[in-house]
């Protein structure tokens, strides 16, 4: 898989995979538990998700502009690990929430959510842009032995960004499984068992047990016999509620502990291989070399064309994320409302996505590979627009299964269940997103390594990250609609978004193919 890539491809690689390692943790868990924890509704959380996930790539901007000033990418990609697991360990301590402590104790959350944020930014962005400085340099070296040793190294790029991308989401495959297996394991050590229904009620209970309706107390009491081991109904209920939501969540702390070790793991493998790694943007001193007015204009024009290509596909790739987040939100929320999770908990469905990361990047990759061999060369920018059609794909199929079954909105089917989906459903449509994002998000990359100035490497990598910040900050629009409106018409918002934004970047390709050559 890395012949024929820089050398410095496979430990970049994994120093990024014990950070995705906790991203995908918290991606499975972080707008179920702040529901679980806080008591807080789908819009609530929902709102502080995007914020966070905003944070995430917002700060590589940032983390960008430090990296480029400072010259310094290694050491900004170093203390962004140590501020990452600092957040983890702030996350993984178990305190209760109750109605006394619950105003600082989101505080600090948030601050642990900050914190990871932050270090995010500093690290994602800039490790990137090692990443296409590798390829810059491999193909320097590969002009010196000729055009045709210079194409082949040329085609490696777009696959040497897609084989990075299988190893951030090695980590992914196995995080998901995390949080639920430790929380069901304490629930248990404590004699209960795991309800995705009951926090909520919990929550409900705690606030104003008289006020609940009938039909909501006698579902809570059922619920409550069923989880409890031995299977007799507590002397006190309001006791139970708070036992059963600290248990509930303290099981979910603890998995953040996984993520500390992971951020650790990452951090002892760059500074093993720091030192094979490239230094982006380095500035080479050049003794006596003057350029013509006419040059320096030519230079500017050249500078300007590339940034204008960078913003025009930053504006599609948006949406892309808008929708394709929705992993984490909406779709979250339809595993635990909509779908069969008696033996499978939702949180688990968010390991579909890297799992078909690894098994379809090879495909996709041999298979653009036949066609070069052939002759046939899709470009990025096509290959871009062709993920945003496949995105849009997979929401129309879940529009028009939502419509058959007469889904309404998820409030009133939480009021009034119906039927429920079986889990194949999510796997159609985490199938089609996820071919989606193996022709967007490493392409992407690739594409922003291609056309960025050398000597804003890292700007450009954040700008990429702050486009996808922008998608990030919509997200909680998902829930909204989610339950508000019959869901099959929440679907049908993110599949009109997806294909007109298809529509757009058809219409840029060729402009765009100009300006990559």
């Amino acid at each position: 898989m890395f012949k024929g890539h820089p050398k410095g491809l496979l430990a970049a690689a994994l120093s990024n995979m014990g950070e995705r390692f906790g991203y995908y943790i918290m991606n499975a868990v972080l707008a179920l538990f702040l529901c679980s924890k806080f008591g807080l509704s789908e819009g609530v959380a929902g709102g502080i998700y995007s914020v966070f996930y905003a944070g995430i790539y917002v700060l590589a901007l940032v983390g960008g502009i430090i990296a480029d000033r400072t010259q310094n990418y290694k050491g900004t990609i170093k203390t962004g690990l140590v501020i990452m697991a600092t957040g983890y360990v702030i996350l993984a301590i178990p305190i209760l929430a109750t109605p006394q402590n619950s105003m600082w104790l989101l505080a600090l959350t948030c601050f642990a959510l900050f914190l990871i944020a932050f270090g995010n930014g500093l690290f994602k962005g800039n490790l990137q842009a090692i990443v296409g400085q590798m390829y810059d340099n491999f193909e320097a070296e590969a002009a010196k032995q000729g055009e045709e040793a210079l194409r082949i190294a040329k085609d490696k790029r777009d696959s040497g960004f897609q084989i990075f991308y299988v190893f951030i989401n090695v980590g992914g495959v196995v995080a998901p499984f995390v949080a639920p297996l430790l929380r069901e394991w304490w629930l248990e050590t404590n004699g209960l068992f795991y309800n995705a229904q009951l926090p909520a009620l919990c929550h409900e209970y705690i606030i104003g047990a008289a006020a609940m309706a009938p039909e909501a107390l006698a579902n809570f009491q059922t619920l409550v016999q069923k989880v409890t081991i031995s299977g007799e109904m507590p002397a006190d209920l309001m006791v139970f509620a708070q036992n059963y939501l600290n248990v509930f969540n303290t099981g979910v702390h603890y998995s953040f502990f996984a993520s500390v070790a992971a951020m650790l793991i990452s951090l002892v493998i760059f500074f093993a291989n720091q030192r094979i790694f490239p230094t982006p943007a380095k500035k080479e001193a050049v003794a006596g070399v003057e350029y013509t007015a006419e040059e320096k204009a030519a230079m500017a024009a050249e500078i300007k064309q590339r940034l204008y290509a960078l913003f025009a596909v930053l504006g599609i790739v948006i949406f892309f994320w808008f929708s394709f987040h929705q992993n984490g939100m909406s779709l979250s929320f339809f595993a635990r409302d909509f779908v069969n999770t008696s033996t499978i908990a939702p949180e688990i469905f968010q390991a579909l996505n890297p799992f078909f990361v690894i098994v379809l990047t090879p495909v996709i990759v041999w298979f653009f590979g036949s066609l070069a061999k052939r002759g046939v060369e899709i470009s990025t920018p096509r290959k871009i627009a062709i993920g945003m059609g496949i995105a849009g794909i997979a929401f129309l199929f879940l529009a028009i299964y939502s419509y058959v079954m007469h889904y309404p909105s998820a409030t009133a089917f939480r009021a009034n269940p119906g039927e429920i989906s079986g889990v194949w459903v999510l796997i159609v449509v985490y199938f089609f997103l996820t071919v989606a994002e193996l022709f967007i998000s490493p392409l992407g990359l690739s594409f922003v390594s291609k056309v960025a100035p050398k000597h804003l490497l890292g700007l450009c990598q954040g700008l990429w990250l702050s486009a996808t910040a922008i998608g990030n900050l919509f997200l909680f629009l998902g829930p909204i609609m989610y339950n508000a409106w019959p869901i099959w018409q929440c679907w049908t918002v993110f599949l009109s978004v997806c294909f007109l934004s298809m529509g757009v970047m058809l219409g840029m390709v060729k402009w765009l193919e100009r300006v990559t050559k």
